[in-house]
């Protein structure tokens, strides 16, 4: 019996050094397809762009990003769920990948069945921002303007059904306001509008809207997030700025399909959270407005995105947005 149960012991510990060892000896062969879920110059773009360099060091071959913006991050990340699942295709996706789930009557892919996560990497405030013309300095300001014009106004957040629209549908919906949301392709093509002044009102993330604050072709009024963005700590939070209790975080994160191997998964969890948690990577990321992230292990990026999901359906329903 004793022998037994050492044997068992044995086992474990076998099994315990081999575990990491398993992670390690999986490695890519040829170049890697990083699939981004956005157009060239949005937010999801340059997280995928940030990283890059660093993850194809520590894995040993070139990592060549491919855009795939559409539907609401959903175009990118089916053509993944769809490639082999050997590890050389990778997602890199914005929290729209989950919003569609409940936004969409028949989405694209169930990230949930089709998709493998592997790491959140980055979460960033949207900024609520207008076109100088608007004639307002502040968001108490730009409520009343707005609510003195009720349906009159057009405001632009990325696609129909993604993380910018109901983040800005929650807005409207906590400050009894009416007005009108023009969908784009792209969170890039609302921006392009708004600085043209085709659309007054818009919201992006700080990565993308924060050099045209600075550069005064846009007037912000309030990010997002439960704290001020590192990289804009002049401006408020929407909360402190005459909206109490609004919050909402837009984040990247990076998947594989849904079938790889675990060992895959490991190695670029490992190299992933590597990269991400780099003292450089990690100013670049407050740079541009945003913070490295740290999911934890990929169940626990899984655990997180189901609890995404639970929310936005929540405000998706009190928001009155039909499906699509």
């Amino acid at each position: 019996m004793k022998a037994g149960r050492n044997g068992i012991l044995v086992a474990f510990a076998l099994a315990s050094l081999a575990a990491p060892a398993t992670a390690q000896d999986w490695s890519p062969t040829r170049p890697i397809r990083v699939v981004v879920s956005s157009s060239p110059g949005g937010g999801t773009d340059a997280t995928a762009r940030i990283i890059q360099t660093g993850l194809a060091e520590l894995l040993g071959q070139p990592l060549v990003v491919e855009n795939r913006p559409g539907a609401s991050s959903q175009i990118g990340a089916e053509q993944v769920a769809r490639a082999a699942p050997d590890g050389h295709t990778v997602l890199v996706t914005a929290s729209s990948v989950i919003v569609t789930q409940v936004t969409y009557r028949k989405p694209l892919l169930d990230p949930f069945k089709d998709l493998a996560p592997v790491t959140q990497i980055l979460s960033v405030p949207q900024m609520i921002a207008s076109h100088p013309s608007i004639p307002v300095k502040n968001l108490k300001e730009l409520i009343a303007f707005v609510k003195a014009r009720p349906g009159k106004l057009d405001y632009s957040a990325g696609n129909y059904g993604g993380h910018p629209h109901v983040t800005m549908a929650l807005f409207m919906t906590m400050a009894g306001l009416d007005a009108t949301f023009v969908p784009y392709k792209s969170g890039n093509a609302g921006l392009a509008d708004a600085l043209a002044g085709h659309v007054p009102l818009m919201l992006g993330n700080v990565l993308a809207a924060l050099p045209h604050v600075r550069s005064g072709r846009l007037r912000a009024y309030g990010v997002t997030g439960a704290k001020r963005a590192a990289s804009a700590p002049d401006i408020p939070t929407i909360a402190e700025a005459g909206l109490p209790g609004y919050e909402s975080q837009q984040w990247f994160g990076m998947l594989l399909p849904a079938a790889t191997p675990r060992p895959v998964i490991e190695r670029w969890y490992r190299d992933g959270v590597r990269v991400i948690q780099d003292a450089k990577t990690k100013e670049r990321f407050l740079h541009d407005g945003g913070e490295a992230a740290w999911s934890g292990s990929p169940e626990a990026f899984g655990a997180f995105m189901r609890a995404e999901l639970a929310k936005w359906g929540k405000v998706v329903k009190a928001a009155g947005i039909k499906p699509q």
